[in-house]
């Protein structure tokens, strides 16, 4: 799989750390605080986007009345204990971070999170310094699934788009990959199991875990 790779990006979120089980518990809490009700359909009509546009599209779809930057808060203020004390890593993604350094493959991360958050749980799993480059939503023009975040990665790591290794865990990150001209491997995560087959077809890989690689 790494054969004439010299970098990897990952998305974070479900990818890196097991995290996404918390997103649908946030949302209710903070729709329950406005005395909505939660929508299962919501996550995928969020699926990718950035944590700003996401703020953006949670106040017109609601009619909510504070800011953005309010909501963008809220979230935050929710997310950072469970970052902190409660997100675990991904099944061997550590090791399999050791083995890419021990390779020289260039390392990265690509996400629709938010760099607060971002920073606090890969402070707390001690995985930061692999890292050279780290880049939010919220940096580049469009979010997931267009291939900005993962082009804009790729630049700063010095690796052109064909000699990069993404991995996934939902749809809009699999296509925002393919998008870019890399290559994806897609890792199973819970959160996404309705759509398994649909990231099997998308991608150019897929695993269960990164125990697999090592």
């Amino acid at each position: 799989m790494i054969k004439n790779i010299e970098a990897c990006i990952f998305d974070l979120d479900g990818t890196l750390v097991d995290s996404m089980w918390m997103w649908p518990e946030i949302d209710i809490e903070y729709l329950g605080r406005l005395g909505i009700k939660y929508d299962d359909n919501l996550k995928n009509e969020i699926d990718g986007i950035s944590f700003h546009e996401t703020a953006v599209y949670f106040k017109n779809k609601f009619d909510i009345v504070d800011s953005v930057e309010k909501i963008c808060q809220d979230w935050e203020d929710m997310a950072l204990d469970k970052y902190k004390y409660e997100v675990k890593e991904k099944p061997g993604c550590s090791s399999f971070l050791e083995f890419l350094k021990s390779k020289g493959i260039r390392m990265g991360i690509a996400t629709s999170n938010n760099r607060t958050m971002v920073d606090a749980v890969l402070k707390s799993l001690n995985i930061k310094d692999y890292f050279e480059v780290i880049i939010t939503s919220d940096e580049v023009k469009k979010g997931k699934p267009a291939p900005d975040i993962y082009l804009k990665t790729a630049d700063l790591l010095g690796v052109v788009p064909e000699k990069c290794l993404v991995f996934e865990d939902v749809v809009a990150g699999i296509i925002a990959g393919k998008s870019a001209g890399m290559k994806v491997c897609a890792i199973e995560d819970d959160f996404s199991k309705e759509v398994r087959h649909k990231k099997k077809e998308l991608s150019d890989y897929y695993i269960d875990d990164y125990r697999e690689l090592l």
